[in-house]
């Protein structure tokens, strides 16, 4: 019986850490299924889920927080299966705003009191091309729950967007 591990992992960032783990699942005859990961301030973060044999589970949970000794920081956070297929629609959100603290908190605050989930987000900080003032971009996968009508929840996003004067796209 397989078992599904979804755990998490930092370190400084620095060649071969993805081939270190990597090497620890398959050596075990475990599944790399899904990741995330990304180089953030010079440090290197991600979540990763696997597939291995039951037997193995704990010998591979024990290998990797084994890592920790050449620097990578490895938390379990689960052991369930989570193949869940996802309820509600989904849709897409890219923002674009000059950048000040709080626009993620009103964003995700609209989101939240809409009962919308985040399954993805990427933001970031760019100079911008004609003043080079500092813009906030955010990039989101949302999933809507049942019932919610995606052009009530791209009015309360706009009527947010004018409170910052951000720039909100909903694509259902």
């Amino acid at each position: 019986m397989q078992t599904h591990l979804v755990f998490t992992v930092i370190a400084k960032d620095r060649p071969g850490l993805v081939e270190r783990m990597a090497e620890v699942i398959a050596g075990l005859g475990g599944n790399w299924i899904e990741s995330s990961m990304a180089r953030l301030g010079g440090e290197f973060a991600g979540i990763v889920r696997v597939a291995i044999a039951g037997d193995s589970a704990t010998e591979l949970v024990s290998q990797l927080k084994a890592l920790s000794d050449d620097g990578i920081d490895i938390t379990l956070r689960s052991d369930k299966a989570g193949d869940d297929a996802p309820a509600g629609a989904s849709a897409h959100l890219d923002l674009v705003s000059q950048d000040h603290p709080g626009i993620l908190r009103d964003i995700s605050s609209v989101l939240s009191d809409k009962g919308v989930s985040i399954e993805n987000l990427e933001t970031e900080v760019v100079s911008g091309s004609m003043q080079g003032e500092a813009l906030f971009k955010a990039s989101a996968d949302l999933r809507l729950p049942a019932g919610l009508d995606p052009t009530d929840l791209s009015d309360a996003l706009q009527e947010t967007a004018g409170d910052l004067m951000a720039d909100i796209n909903l694509v259902d």
